[in-house]
């Protein structure tokens, strides 16, 4: 099984010597999950280090498909590490990431793949001339927390979800909402303050089917995730503690007595001046068009569902006309490369493909 690495910069050495594992202990290696909701707040993470550690070695790991995008979005001395990704029919060959995924269907299937790159892992933890200081992996990626604890090595595990909603999500997974609130009443979260009470809608799809063990999600949740999670050595959150400093608690009540927890976000402003990728960039004038309401004093709504939830052309169609109908200026980023409006956005709206500047949007 062929594993390749990659980096602009010479290729970094690992010293071996006499004391054995301290010869990697200057080496960090990531591995993010293959979602644009999750790798890029750790592209973020190791930008940051490699301003703030810059005697550190970092290693992330990638697959094929997934290079190009962090390449372009990391310094040239960050190694990249290159696992070839699973084949699993009937997932389509080069699918790498959820958002790349043709339909949900396929979403377990995809999540299946993910797990099988233990071997690949495992080859290339056991190629590396010294064990690294410590792995940085995403939750997702549970496998990886058995592969570090056999070497001896930390691993700390990452979240790009707040102390709060996970804290709430694993709180459900023993305890399912109550019957009384399929009927509309509100309930108490157990392990949570006692003024944390939420509806069974507010139930995320994957927890409220948690009991039923013959989804393939919540399978691979319980067999893949749920106990390796609460073992590891130490919790980075997408999130900051002045936000959460009444769920942190309730959070690491799932982990080991001595684990840490670093609250690191958010991540994006880790980034720092780092100019917007060229695919990030505004070619269809959103920032200039937001400048224009800007000065009629205008507010604008700003709609984007992220790159894995997929809307159907119907429910796309009824949120088109009932943004258009409203009057009301918007800016609609639609993942959808097939959909075609059925009504004109007018001069109060733009509806754009795929990426847009994101980030500049939000800071208008």
């Amino acid at each position: 099984m062929a594993i390749t690495t990659t980096n602009d910069a010479a290729a970094p050495t690992h010293a071996a010597n006499s004391t054995g594992n301290q010869a990697g202990r200057d080496h960090v290696v990531l591995f993010p999950f293959m979602a644009k909701g999750h790798t890029p707040p750790l592209l973020h993470f190791t930008r940051a280090l490699t301003e703030h550690q810059k005697n550190l070695r970092i290693t992330m790991i990638v697959t094929p498909a997934n290079l190009a995008f962090a390449r372009s979005r990391l310094p040239a001395s960050v190694r990249l590490a290159v696992l070839p990704f699973p084949s699993l029919p009937p997932l389509p060959s080069g699918v790498e990431s959820t958002d790349t995924l043709p339909g949900p269907d396929l979403y377990p299937m995809f999540l299946r793949a993910t797990a099988l790159l233990r071997e690949p892992f495992t080859e290339f933890w056991a190629s590396l001339p010294a064990p690294p200081l410590v792995l940085i992996s995403d939750f997702f990626l549970g496998f990886t927390h058995r592969i570090a604890a056999d070497a001896g090595i930390r691993r700390i595990v990452f979240h790009n979800m707040s102390c709060f909603s996970m804290a709430t999500c694993k709180s459900l997974m023993p305890s399912p909402p109550p019957s009384s609130a399929q009927h509309g009443a509100s309930f108490h979260v157990s392990r949570m303050s006692e003024y944390v009470r939420i509806m069974a809608t507010d139930v995320p799809n994957t927890i409220a089917k948690i009991a039923d063990a013959e989804d393939p999600v919540t399978r691979f949740l319980i067999n893949d995730i749920d106990d390796s999670d609460g073992h590891n050595w130490g919790v980075l959150v997408n999130s900051f503690a002045m936000l959460e400093e009444y769920y942190v608690s309730a959070f690491m009540l799932f982990y080991q007595p001595d684990a840490r927890a670093w609250l690191a976000g958010p991540l994006f402003l880790a980034a720092g001046d780092m100019p917007e990728h060229v695919e990030e960039q505004d070619p269809k004038g959103c920032l200039a068009w937001l400048d224009e309401m800007a000065e009629r004093s205008e507010s604008v709504i700003y709609v984007s569902f992220g790159t894995q939830a997929h809307v159907s052309d119907e429910q796309l169609d009824e949120l088109a006309l009932g943004m258009v109908r409203s009057g009301h200026p918007f800016l609609w980023a639609v993942r959808s490369g097939t959909w075609s409006p059925l009504v004109d956005a007018g001069p109060h709206g733009r509806i754009v493909r795929r990426w847009i500047p994101q980030r500049s949007v939000l800071a208008c």
